[in-house]
């Protein structure tokens, strides 16, 4: 019999793993496994467990949020298992679970898991961390993950944003800028930005498309995308309506697609990886870990999403 790993973060998305656990552990029985489940105790304990206990099973399951995903991808990585990864969202954002097509409703994800294709994906290495779908800095790092899911899908991704702003400037955050120098594809920049971040994803922030709707998760490049700091307000504005409108030719900010981003600043910038805090560094070296692990999808929904390649 296939052995599971099912690691959960109890507290995720106020706590509706508990209402769905036995449901999602017959799931798991149903289709051959045996089911070990380990709910999280503190940070950093899902990327313990499944770097300590891989070598164990056949497949590890997370449930929780981005964070949760994150910990549970790293300690793949660190475990050097090459071992199939499900994911059950519960948490706030989940935006990598819905960018490879994974249902938010959770019996629903684990019968994806139980039944589902193992596919490649690509992750992020900043510094040598590994990182599942987006590393940012700057004005939107805060704002876009506390902000209420409902004010997005009523208003859109363009009044979210406005409204985003107006919070920012509340905190006086629009006065911060970073000078960065970023080398890519062989050019070299130096500007003053607000906002910044390199991702694979669909979704970001909970906002679809942010980085382009091409994004495809295992075509060992990821997107960048660099908002320069406006001159005024009506700039800021223009410049979110071209975000929006994925205008990436505007002159409000550079747009990549790369597999290695480098960028030097003068002082330390704080950064974010996977929507958690990720410290604040000085020089920074974003690589893309292409086909890093093999990610449990639903494989007809997912077709375009990835160059398949199968187990």
């Amino acid at each position: 019999m296939k052995k599971l790993l099912f690691v959960y973060n109890p507290h995720s998305g106020k706590c509706q793993i508990l209402t769905h656990l036995a449901e999602i552990i017959d799931i798991f029985t149903k289709g051959g496994y045996e089911v070990t489940a380990h709910p999280t105790q503190a940070r950093d304990d899902a990327m313990e467990t499944v770097r300590r206990r891989a070598a164990d099973f056949d497949l590890i399951v997370s449930s929780g949020g981005d964070g949760t995903t994150n910990e549970t991808i790293k300690g793949i990585m660190e475990s050097g298992c090459n071992i199939p990864v499900g994911i059950i969202p519960a948490g706030t954002m989940n935006d990598f679970a819905s960018s490879i097509g994974i249902p938010k409703y959770m019996p629903d994800a684990a019968r994806v898991i139980a039944v589902g294709t193992p596919r490649y994906v690509d992750i992020g290495a900043f510094n040598g961390r590994y990182f599942t779908y987006v590393a940012a800095f700057g004005v939107f790092t805060q704002v876009s993950y506390a902000t209420d899911q409902q004010l997005k899908n009523t208003w859109g991704a363009l009044a979210y944003m406005t409204a985003a702003v107006r919070e920012a400037l509340q905190k006086g955050e629009l006065n911060q800028k970073y000078s960065i120098t970023i080398e890519c594809n062989g050019q070299t920049i130096k500007d003053d930005f607000i906002f910044g971040m390199v991702s694979n994803s669909l979704s970001v922030g909970g906002i679809k498309g942010l980085a382009g709707n091409d994004v495809q998760m295992n075509d060992g490049i990821f997107e960048g995308i660099f908002i320069k700091k406006p001159s005024s307000l009506i700039e800021l504005q223009q410049t979110l309506n071209a975000l929006i409108r994925k205008e990436f030719d505007a002159p409000y900010f550079y747009y990549f697609k790369s597999s290695d981003f480098k960028f030097y600043t003068d002082g330390s910038v704080p950064w974010t990886l996977d929507g958690e805090y990720g410290g604040a560094e000085k020089d920074i070296c974003v690589k893309v870990v292409h086909d890093a692990l093999r990610i449990m999808v639903d494989g007809d929904k997912a077709a375009g999403l990835f160059n398949l390649k199968a187990e």
